[in-house]
């Protein structure tokens, strides 16, 4: 398919263009490392690849024309469980896309592609041991010219775009599905013993923002993790998608003590590489140049938090889901080495953070007392600082992820932005204000934080679809990463290892999961090619892996619909 470029996209690509600056000379270090290695490779099978290809071709075109008149007969009333015929497109669509893919490290193209692909989905796929690989619009066929090379995996067939159906009149999709066959479709699945005793769902067509379906749409369930996209949709509204999170250090004049001030960044890091992430290290050494230059070799340590207040601690306390939420920490006070999902954490972020910071100091001849709190005075000299990369990065690796350390800073910043107390009930007030600012539907929602830990956070499908059409809207590119960010199934974060036999890179969605609730928001491109926004809430559920093979299914039943 292919996929006009749209006016927000362009809109959006100056930004893009920034973020992928700044991760290139390591991208490109990459494919400097692993070219060669490839090209021997390529060049090896090369020969036997093009032969088996040129004899598949013709069966498989064969194949994929003597099954599209079974599939055209195939009724959407029969759609109970997906059979794998249903996904004919995904494998045939792979099989005749070429037996060869490009491997080599993409260097310059950012998180998303021209038409909003997620480029990590290609990163995963050859990640998958060889087994797989998108090629995201480019020539399939072996030739060097084409930017492809031969005795590559077999290609996994690209997920479609995020953006599709948003082009309005370029666009050659058919009409939105319509409710009595929608109803046929997803009514059965939705009523599995799985899915608890109370669940709602609410389908709806990004490009005209009408709902297609709903069943208790209404209705306020317990959201748990698919809070995220309201603290998205809210953060970008509030800072916009450039804002970045800056950590300073600052030195009093006349008491030579040196301030840590946290500006809130929950992804700064103090590991050696940061991964384009803002670097503890980094600080560490402008901060050491700037006190040499004052000819300074001796400080007094502290760290200042006060950009948030209130308790640190979130309702459901000490977990391994989230650390104490304060304005300064390193790697999210992880006593590991892991970047995502559960890990111990340290009771006091900011004063670990501050630890690591003065033996980085030291590293470079700077002697400091143990650090402790303070606040740093407005006579406070300038030293340095290191930023965020912009806000639309830390959303989607928080939805990508479902990081709820990213979650509760951003609904913090959220209230800063806005002049509102940086605490849980602070955040969770600035994230409805910015909402009912969008006109969104706010009828029954309940804000307690902006991670959806809280077993008191009730939200609608009908309100999380609006979200996702919101984000999709084009007077709102700054939105786009709240589409962007979304898990992608059988490819990134929370879906990666969900849809191995369904609908991999077409669904994408934002995950919940608590005791007794599972839940799935987020957007499907069904077989008429339109984009369709989903929200599904289950309540009182026995099974969180039966409920959710459950949503599972219907997602994939949904994009295996050609309901309209």
């Amino acid at each position: 398919m292919v996929v006009p470029e749209l006016r927000p996209w362009r809109a959006a690509r100056p930004h893009v263009a920034r973020a992928a600056n700044a991760v290139r000379p390591r991208l490109a270090r990459a494919a400097g490392t692993v070219r060669p290695q490839l090209e021997r490779a390529a060049n090896a099978v090369r020969p036997r690849l093009e032969r088996t290809a040129n004899a598949a071709r013709p069966r498989l075109a064969r194949a994929v024309a003597a099954a599209k008149p079974r599939l055209a007969r195939v009724r959407p009333s029969r759609i109970a469980r997906p059979e794998p015929v249903r996904t004919w497109q995904y494998t045939a669509g792979a099989a005749t896309a070429g037996l060869a893919l490009a491997v080599t490290v993409a260097t310059a193209v950012g998180p998303w592609d021209s038409t909003g692909q997620r480029t990590a989905e290609a990163d995963r796929a050859v990640a998958l041991g060889r087994l797989g690989g998108a090629d995201h619009g480019r020539n399939s066929d072996t030739s060097a010219s084409s930017g492809t090379a031969a005795g590559a995996p077999r290609p996994a067939p690209s997920a479609a775009s995020v953006l599709v159906g948003l082009g309005g009149a370029a666009s050659t999709v058919k009409n939105a599905p319509v409710g009595p066959a929608l109803a046929d479709v997803l009514g059965p699945l939705l009523g599995e013993a799985a899915l608890g005793t109370h669940h709602s769902a609410a389908v709806v067509d990004v490009a005209t923002g009408r709902r297609l379906y709903g069943a208790g749409a209404d209705d306020a369930l317990t959201p748990a993790s698919t809070t995220k996209i309201a603290t998205a949709v809210a953060a970008l509204t509030a800072m916009g998608a450039d804002h970045r999170l800056t950590t300073r250090t600052v030195l009093e004049p006349d008491t030579k003590e040196l301030v840590l001030v946290g500006g809130g960044d929950p992804t700064l890091t103090a590991r050696k590489d940061a991964e384009g992430w803002a670097s503890l290290r980094d600080l560490a050494d402008k901060t050491a140049a700037a006190l040499k230059k004052r000819s300074v070799s001796e400080v007094t340590l502290s760290y200042d938090t006060t950009l948030y207040s209130g308790p640190e601690l979130h309702p459901i306390g000490k977990n391994t889901n989230l650390a104490p939420v304060s304005a300064l920490m390193a790697d999210e006070g992880r006593t590991d080495d892991s970047t995502s999902g559960t890990a111990i954490r340290v009771d006091d972020p900011a004063a670990d953070a501050t630890t690591k910071f003065a033996k980085f100091l030291a590293a470079k001849g700077i002697r400091t007392t143990s650090p402790g709190p303070s606040k740093a005075t407005t006579r406070a000299q300038a030293l340095a600082a290191v930023s965020s990369p912009p806000l639309s990065a830390l959303v989607e690796r928080m939805l990508t992820n479902s990081d709820n350390d990213i979650a509760e800073a951003l609904a913090r910043q959220t209230a800063v932005a806005t002049g509102g107390r940086a605490s849980f009930d602070g955040g969770a007030s600035a994230i409805a204000a910015q909402l009912k600012k969008l006109g969104l539907p706010l009828k029954g929602a309940r804000f307690h934080d902006g991670s959806g830990l809280n077993r008191e956070d009730r939200l609608t499908a009908d309100l999380l679809t609006a979200l996702l059409v919101k984000a999709g809207a084009p007077a709102h590119p700054e939105l786009r990463a709240v589409l962007t960010g979304l898990p992608v199934a059988g490819f990134t974060g929370t879906l990666t290892a969900r849809y191995a036999d369904g609908a991999a890179g077409v669904v994408r969605a934002k995950t919940g999961t608590l005791t007794g609730v599972n839940t799935l928001a987020g957007t499907v491109v069904d077989q008429d090619g339109r984009l369709l926004a989903f929200a599904f809430l289950a309540s009182d559920t026995s099974s969180a892996e039966a409920a959710q093979a459950a949503l599972d299914r219907t997602a994939t039943a949904l994009a295996a619909c050609g309901c309209s």
